[in-house]
């Protein structure tokens, strides 16, 4: 019975996984779902994401489309605060990291991307 109890509790930490960050950033809260920062660099400036949210029914795809689309409004939004302006980020070229914890129903995601000036 131990044995079972101990394969159980391996296998349900084993399908928990959380998404991977490329970057050391300190992260601000940008919205209910969303924490961001922010790398200066002599051509532009780095936007690291970190969103997530609860499905009841995993939909990564939706939850990759939103932190794309966070980690671009953060990037030209942060351009706009500072008198920038920035080039248009490829979606190509965002770097993207995908996490489902399936006891609590977050699926989570860490995008970078790299955002230079016009």
């Amino acid at each position: 019975m131990k044995k079972l109890l101990f394969i159980s509790c391996i296998a349900t930490l084993a399908g928990c996984t959380s998404a991977g960050h490329f970057k050391e950033i300190k992260m601000e809260k940008y919205d209910s779902n969303t924490n961001y920062g922010i790398v200066n660099k002599n051509d532009g400036f780095g936007v690291q994401v970190d969103y997530s949210r609860y499905q009841f029914v995993p939909e990564s795809d939706s939850v990759a489309t939103a932190c794309k689309s966070q980690v671009t409004a953060i990037a030209f939004e942060h351009a706009k605060d500072i008198g920038r302006e920035i080039k248009p980020i490829n979606e190509q070229t965002i770097r993207l990291s995908m996490g489902r914890n399936g006891l609590l129903g977050m699926t989570s995601c860490n995008a970078y991307a790299e955002a230079q000036w016009k």
